[in-house]
């Protein structure tokens, strides 16, 4: 058995106390915030911190527990000027011993989705980024960000607009048109 860890920020397990808290605080210097950065696709990964510790869950399993701060820059959706923004979120992750990986093509996610199994490592710098990736805005948008509508037709042509393409559009101006008539 190697035990020469994978990373440098890498526990390995045998090493941990069954007694006390392992704690860990990870603060990336700035050429791994821009490696992470280029990893998840963010223009720009500012701050990122990780601390926390990994405790024992009963008599094999591990728990680690971390609270992940960050600050990331992404375009916006809608005008691409850079969106910044603070994530701030607790992290929880059960190693466990037993864990059964699926064989099956297509399953049901399990409701604790914060269970891995356990290998010799247990790594807080793989969680924290995982756990980054899993935060950080799929759709950034500026406060006052509007998207504008186009509308675009033939020369001599009423345009068409989002509501005249609504299948039911019509039909409250055909009843007032109708009450009319009744009146």
């Amino acid at each position: 058995m190697s035990r020469t860890p994978p990373s440098a920020t890498a526990l390995r397990v045998s090493d941990l106390s069954q007694t006390e808290a392992n704690s860990f605080a990870l603060r990336p210097e700035a050429d791994v915030l821009a490696s992470i950065a280029e990893e998840l696709e963010i223009s720009a990964l500012r701050k990122l911190s990780f601390a926390g510790a990994v405790t024992p869950l009963g008599k094999q399993d591990w728990q680690l527990n971390g609270k992940l701060g960050a600050t990331v820059v992404q375009p916006c959706v809608v005008t691409l000027e850079p969106v910044t923004t603070r994530i701030d979120v607790p992290v929880t992750r059960h190693f466990v011993r037993d864990f059964e990986e699926p064989d099956e093509e297509e399953i049901e996610m399990p409701e604790d989705d914060n269970s891995e199994p356990l290998g010799k490592w247990i790594d807080p710098a793989q969680v924290m980024i995982e756990a980054l990736a899993l935060e950080v805005p799929e759709y950034p948008r500026k406060d006052d960000a509007e998207l504008g509508s186009m509308i675009l037709t033939e020369p001599g042509q009423k345009p068409m607009t989002d509501e005249d393409a609504r299948p039911f559009a019509g039909l409250g101006a055909l009843r007032d048109a109708l009450k009319n008539d009744e009146s």
